[in-house]
């Protein structure tokens, strides 16, 4: 019904007269009726409810919003007949686990918050103790550049100590020109090679020298041959003194490096010690003299470690020293435990190559003389 009279009202004319005015119809009387009959009868607007098919649809699809109120209210009533009581072992246990959850997070950040005091902490007395060295060791070092304080001289030890560094200084060079050597002499054995392999080809080409153009080229190959065997025994020497210097005597020369640093701490604290006993004799300045003393105990007891070790590792030095001075012996022969055989030419070989004419290059020369 409501359908039809909003039909109704939605395709009705309105008519208008000549003067533009509209005119009065017994039809809107109708009207206005049928609109006050639709307000009457329509839905209640107090109550709320839900139209499952759509407006005008059936009675049946209409659901009240107080039913569902009901049924939210019997849901809820049902969840709290369901729970636990209070003594249940097992709310015991849900309120112990919220417990922890709420209590975790608060005792992992103090712990963490004093791990990281400690740290800081640590840092800065390290940082205060280093602070404390320096000044101590600066001090004492300008004392002695000046010639105002004294140190702890070992005149023995400290003689093989220039001694090493003068003769680390004259390994150096040797190490450069035999270096420089190796390259020189593997060149001239390149060149050799291949002049003995021109040789070679002159005496195939040249049936009238053939016998010259040879020997020359078999004097070249054996040259050869006798380059590479000292050319081994160059690269073995080099090998030799490059870890002599290299590692030797630096790993020595580190060792010494930390006895300085050692004996220039030691005379800093005794020089500490000393200008704290000739001070005042109060309980404040004992307490001092008391912590100095225990400083200088401990960095004289490192002091000693270290020069003693650097008196052992100047003993090995020496040894390696002479180990590898042996191997100096004019590169006439290989130094033994190479692994490489002298490859010089034997006096049989020498004779066999005797009785071979003499090189073109002494004919030349006896040519020449005798042109003169």
């Amino acid at each position: 019904m409501a359908d039809s009279i909003m039909s109704k009202a939605a395709t009705m004319e309105i008519p208008i007269n000549s003067n533009g005015d509209t005119g009065s119809l017994a039809g809107d009387d109708s009207l206005e009726q049928d609109l006050q009959q639709v307000m009457v009868s329509g839905p209640n607007l107090n109550e709320t409810s839900i139209v499952s098919g759509g407006y005008g649809g059936p009675a049946g699809g209409i659901i009240p919003t107080s039913s569902i109120k009901d049924i939210r209210m019997k849901a809820r009533a049902a969840n709290v007949q369901h729970s636990p009581p209070s003594g249940h072992p097992i709310t015991s246990m849900i309120q112990q686990h919220q417990g922890s959850m709420h209590h975790s997070p608060s005792g992992s950040g103090l712990a963490s918050e004093e791990v990281a005091r400690g740290v800081a902490v640590e840092k800065l007395d390290s940082v205060k103790k280093w602070g404390i060295n320096t000044y101590k060791c600066t001090k004492q070092m300008l004392s002695e550049r000046f010639g105002r304080g004294s140190r702890t001289v070992d005149l023995e030890l400290e003689a093989q100590i220039e001694v090493l560094r003068e003769t680390k200084v004259k390994y150096e060079q040797v190490l450069r020109l035999a270096t420089a050597l190796i390259s020189h002499f593997n060149n001239m054995v390149q060149t050799q090679q291949a002049l003995g392999d021109s040789f070679a080809d002159l005496s195939q080409k040249s049936p009238e020298l053939q016998d010259e153009f040879g020997y020359n080229a078999e004097t070249q190959k054996l040259l050869c041959k006798n380059g590479d065997s000292l050319l081994g025994a160059i690269n073995f020497f080099v090998c030799s003194i490059n870890t002599l210097i290299n590692k030797t005597m630096e790993d020595t020369l580190l060792t010494i490096r930390l006895y300085e640093a050692a004996r220039l701490e030691f005379d800093a604290y005794r020089s500490d010690l000393e200008e704290l006993s000739l001070g005042p004799r109060d309980a404040a300045a004992a307490m001092r003299i008391d912590a100095a003393q225990q400083d200088y105990h401990l960095h004289r007891d490192k002091y000693e470690r270290l020069r003693s070790d650097v008196t052992i590792k100047l003993k090995f030095l020496e040894e390696n020293k002479v180990t590898v001075a042996t191997l100096i012996r004019g590169f006439d022969s290989q130094p033994k435990g190479s692994g490489l055989k002298p490859k010089w030419p034997q006096p049989t070989c020498r004779h066999s190559l005797g009785k071979m004419p003499p090189p073109t290059f002494l004919l030349l020369k006896d040519l020449y003389l005798n042109a003169l």
